[in-house]
C-alpha cells in the first residue's frame, strides 16, 4: 500500500497526541487534541484525533491532505471494550489504513522498542499489560472509571472529593486537602453537587495534582498516594508473579510514584525507550509491511 504520510495516535482519558511522520518515517510534527477515550463516544474520539491530525500538518507547515494519502494507527483507552473498537473502526473517516490497539500496548510497544516487556500506566486512569515472547497478551485493570482505575488520576480525585464531601457533612476534619479540593469544586454542598453532576473522569483527574500537592502536610493526602502505590504494585504482580519482565512505568501519576513502588519492582524498572505514539506507529509499520 503506498501512501504519504504515517500517523501514530496516543488517545486518552486526558488528551490525544498525534504524531505526523512522512511515508519513510521520519517525524514531521505533532498534534494534540482533548480526550478521545472511547469512554467519551466514538464521534467524539475521532473528533479529537481528527483534530489532532490537522494540528500537526499545521505545526508541519503542511496542508492537511484528504484522508486517503494517509494511514493511521492508534492506541486509545477503552478499546478493550469490543463493541466500542469494532464501532471506532466502522467510523473511519477514510484513513487508507486504520490499525487500533489498547493504549496500554501501544505504550508497551514504544516502551520496549518492540520488544516484550510490561507496562505500567497510570495517567487519567490506570492499567498494566504484558507481552510475553511466545507472543501471549494480558492486562490487568483498565475497567474504566468510575468502577475502576485504581490508582489513576481520576480516581485519586474522585476519593479527594469524596474526602471533601465528608468535611462538608462533618464525618471528617478538614484539612489541606479537603480545603484545596473545596475551594477548586464548591465550598458547600450545593455548589459541591452540582460540580459533580457535570464532572467526568478528566475533570476528576484534574485534581490530582491537589493530592500531591498536599501529602507532605496532610496525612489524608499521603494515605491516598500509598493507596495508589499498592494497587498499582498488584496489578503487575497480577501479571508476571515470578518478577522477572523488564518494567516501564508510564503515565504522569505512575511516573511520580515509580519511587514508592515496592524494591522488588523498582529493580525491574526500566527508562521508556519511546512512547505510545512511537508505539503505533511500529505497529503500523508491520500492517503495512503485510498488506499487500
Amino acid at each position: 500500500m503506498t501512501v504519504s504520510f504515517l500517523i501514530g495516535v496516543d488517545g486518552g482519558g486526558t488528551g490525544t497526541r498525534a504524531r505526523l511522520c512522512n511515508a519513510s518515517g521520519k517525524v514531521l510534527a505533532q498534534g494534540e487534541a482533548g480526550p478521545s477515550s472511547l469512554s467519551h463516544g466514538v464521534a467524539g474520539a475521532w473528533q479529537q484525533i481528527t483534530r489532532a491530525v490537522t494540528h500537526a500538518f499545521a505545526q508541519a507547515g503542511l496542508p492537511t491532505p484528504a484522508w486517503q494519502d494517509c494511514a493511521l494507527a492508534a492506541g486509545l483507552a477503552g478499546v478493550n471494550a469490543p463493541e466500542q473498537a469494532t464501532e471506532f473502526k466502522a467510523h473511519n473517516p477514510g484513513f487508507a489504513e486504520l490499525v487500533v490497539d489498547t493504549d496500554s500496548f501501544t505504550a508497551l510497544v514504544g516502551a520496549h522498542g518492540g520488544q516484550p516487556g510490561l507496562v505500567l500506566i497510570a495517567g487519567t486512569g490506570s492499567v498494566a499489560e504484558v507481552w510475553h515472547a511466545d507472543g501471549l497478551r494480558r492486562i490487568a485493570g483498565g475497567w474504566g472509571f468510575p468502577i475502576g482505575d485504581e490508582g489513576g488520576g481520576a480516581w485519586l480525585g474522585f476519593e479527594a472529593v469524596r474526602l471533601a464531601q465528608q468535611t462538608l457533612d462533618g464525618r471528617a476534619s478538614a484539612g489541606p486537602l479537603s480545603r484545596a479540593v473545596c475551594a477548586a469544586t464548591g465550598t458547600d454542598a450545593e455548589a459541591m453537587l452540582a460540580w459533580c453532576a457535570r464532572a467526568n473522569q478528566t475533570a476528576y483527574a484534574s485534581l490530582a495534582p491537589l493530592v500531591f500537592d498536599h501529602e507532605k502536610n496532610d496525612a489524608q493526602a499521603a494515605a491516598l498516594l500509598d493507596a495508589a502505590v499498592l494497587t498499582l504494585a498488584a496489578l503487575v504482580r497480577a501479571l508476571d508473579a515470578a518478577g522477572t519482565l523488564p518494567v516501564v512505568c508510564s503515565g504522569s501519576v505512575a511516573r511520580r510514584l515509580q519511587a514508592r513502588l515496592p524494591a522488588s519492582l523498582r529493580m525491574r524498572c526500566r527508562e521508556p525507550q519511546g512512547d505510545a505514539a512511537d508505539g503505533a506507529l511500529h505497529l503500523l509499520r508491520i500492517k503495512l509491511a503485510e498488506t499487500p
